[in-house]
């Protein structure tokens, strides 16, 4: 009896191919988009003015107001759209929610100390890819991505104009924190599911939203360092089952810039975060080495404290 109730009772799961879950999200995320921007532009323009709105987005920012106008946008535009495409896909279009979010904590602990580790022995190998990255040459009709990033970084430098360590508190929430829940629900957890039951194949599926995931951002000179990142998360997320591991990674990622970047700027620290050769050649190579080597430590712990498992009804390969 209680077996039937169970069964009359919960949710099934949509019977979607994904192939049309990947069109569908795709296509709410945009709609989101649009509308969280209109938003986030309204609400601007109604407390502080139309024309202060497009003043910062001119990047005239000498406006008194232009870090709060940014936070609005960013909130709206940004982070919310972020946020709600993949919550409401899962929970509502797909109706499996714990299945995409991952939001379980289904895993053994001493994952968390390894991810510590892995992000910290991936900042050269990071450094590595930014340096070749930067020095390809894009052709003349390209220029605007690189025009694109430098006004990027300018308005990223009003966000991270931090006087105080409350300043500096906050930017780790709203630029550290908040950006790798949101980002990861979306890509590690919605879009790297739907690509490993489309693909059948878990390499294939996280390479794939690594490179979606880098694409996103916008940042052709960023796009390599980036990847690495995206890939590393990735794999975080599919041997472990769980999307809390790679909030952590890319929460100590994002962190540790706003930190130095709050440490150099109050001279506090010597460290200069857009400082792309802090380390050598021989610590590049360490850091790929170690980083193969911890990732595989990674999967064998992960797998040891879970012998048997199964990816939403997929096993891993």
């Amino acid at each position: 009896m209680v077996n039937f109730q169970e069964q009359r009772f919960t949710p099934r799961e949509t019977s979607l191919r994904p192939g049309i879950q990947f069109l569908i999200f795709v296509s709410l995320f945009i709609a989101v988009l649009i509308v969280g921007n209109i938003i986030g532009i309204g609400v601007a323009a109604a407390i502080y003015s139309f024309k202060e709105v497009m003043d910062v987005a001119r990047l005239n920012l000498n406006s008194p107001h232009a870090a709060s106008i940014l936070w609005i946008l960013q909130t709206a535009g940004t982070t919310f759209p972020i946020l709600a495409a993949p919550v409401f896909f899962a929970a509502v279009i797909v109706n499996n929610a714990p299945g995409y979010l991952k939001v379980n904590f289904r895993f053994t602990w001493k994952l968390l100390p390894i991810v510590l580790v892995i992000m910290f022995i991936s900042f050269p190998a990071i450094e590595f890819l930014a340096n070749l990255n930067e020095r390809m040459v894009l052709p003349p009709w390209l220029q605007w991505m690189r025009d694109s990033e430098d006004s990027a970084q300018k308005l990223m430098e009003v966000m991270l104009n931090m006087k105080n360590v409350w300043d500096a508190a906050f930017d780790v929430v709203l630029i550290a924190l908040v950006p790798a829940l949101v980002e990861e629900f979306m890509f590690r957890g919605v879009m790297q599911t739907i690509l490993i039951r489309w693909s059948k194949s878990v390499h294939l599926a996280v390479w794939i939203t690594a490179i979606l995931f880098s694409a996103f951002h916008m940042e052709f000179f960023g796009f390599l360092p980036r990847l690495l990142l995206g890939v590393v998360l990735g794999y975080f997320v599919a041997w472990s089952g769980s999307i809390w591991p790679a909030v952590l990674g890319h929460f100590i990622n994002n962190a540790t810039d706003v930190i130095l970047t709050y440490l150099y700027s109050q001279k506090l620290s010597n460290t200069n975060p857009d400082d792309q050769h802090m380390f050598n050649y021989a610590g590049y190579a360490i850091s790929f080495v170690l980083l193969v080597a911890l990732l595989s430590y990674y999967r064998k712990t992960a797998a040891a404290n879970q012998p048997i498992r199964v990816n939403d009804g997929e096993e891993l390969d």
